[in-house]
């Protein structure tokens, strides 16, 4: 796992250029991943109703460019969130990410939900450095039913909290993303942009691959599956086309790892039918995702206590 996102020297100022990291943290299940996928205008990140589906630093870009060619690209860091229940090696390592990703940023975005500032919410922003400016997110607007609430609310959290600004929004609003990139985008120096503005992630095919089977696996087996389940991919092979027009293809082999034997059970499903529909929900998107014809294979393994071994959470990809 890179440690940040690598950087090329850094870049001179350039007169209407603006290039900057931006962090993305907070505790889990507040819309974290929704919100970067939102910001960098395309889904780069898994999402899921169950806590804790982000594992490792995703970096997405988003670059506004104006036709003179000035204009500003935005580094997103998305984080998981910071583990406070259990201190087992895996969350010992995803706290480790969120440490390191805020440790060197210009700005970082502090995520909650609206209406609501928790025991967890405080742990997050207790960890977060002094002297880079922390914007308040007041994520999930459109489930506070009495929005007059939400102003004594916004006054009690900017009195107790030095926070450089604060923004309600919903992370699925599209207006709401366009006035959150311009608040950003002040925030970051004045330099050239790290990369091509066509790029929108440093994450490679075989990574985005693991993350959508098991962004599906979580989805089609809501709370009945430990968040400690994981996706192995063992092999990433690309074809090129067969013949001219044709999409190029891919073969993809993936282990779903679970703990237990009645786990395997729950993934596999009545007659291999879960199994099925994780992986023809995965090949889907992974096929508009990558523009290309995929073939996956899926397997279930069970690896007792993978959790709680730190050799083996480093060998599953983990920091």
């Amino acid at each position: 796992m890179p440690e940040m996102p690598e950087m090329p020297e850094m870049p001179a100022a350039v007169p209407g250029r603006r290039c900057g990291l931006v962090a993305i943290v907070g505790k889990p299940n507040v819309g974290k991943s929704t919100l970067l996928n939102a910001l960098v205008g395309q889904k780069i990140s898994i999402t899921s109703r169950k806590a804790q589906t982000t594992r490792h630093r995703i970096t997405g870009m988003r670059t506004l460019a104006q036709p003179d060619g000035t204009g500003t690209q935005f580094v997103f860091v998305d984080t998981p969130g910071f583990q406070t229940r259990h201190a087992n090696a895996l969350n010992r390592s995803l706290n480790k990410t969120v440490l390191g990703a805020v440790a060197d940023v210009d700005l970082i975005l502090f995520v909650v939900e609206a209406g609501s500032f928790t025991p967890a919410d405080a742990k997050v922003l207790s960890l977060l450095g002094k002297g880079i400016p922390v914007l308040l997110i007041a994520n999930k607007l459109d489930n506070v039913h009495r929005r007059a609430d939400l102003a004594p609310w916004l006054a009690r959290m900017q009195k107790d909290h030095p926070f450089a600004e604060y923004m309600p929004m919903t992370a699925k609003n599209a207006a709401d993303v366009k006035r959150l990139l311009a608040l950003c985008e002040k925030y970051l120096p004045e330099q050239d942009w790290w990369y091509d503005q066509e790029e929108l992630t440093d994450r490679s095919e075989r990574f985005l691959a693991g993350e959508t089977v098991r962004e599906k696996l979580f989805r089609l087996t809501g709370d009945e599956l430990p968040y400690t389940s994981t996706v192995v991919i063992d092999k990433f092979e690309e074809e090129p086309p067969q013949r001219k027009g044709n999409k190029r293809l891919l073969r993809i082999a993936a282990t779903i790892v679970v703990e237990r034997d009645g786990h395997k059970a729950m993934v596999i499903g009545d007659k291999g039918e879960r199994i099925k529909r994780i992986g023809t929900e995965a090949r889907q998107e992974l096929e508009k995702l990558m523009d290309a014809k995929v073939f996956l294979e899926m397997w279930v393994k069970v690896r007792s206590g993978w959790a709680d071994d730190e050799a083996r959470v480093r060998s599953f990809g983990y920091e």
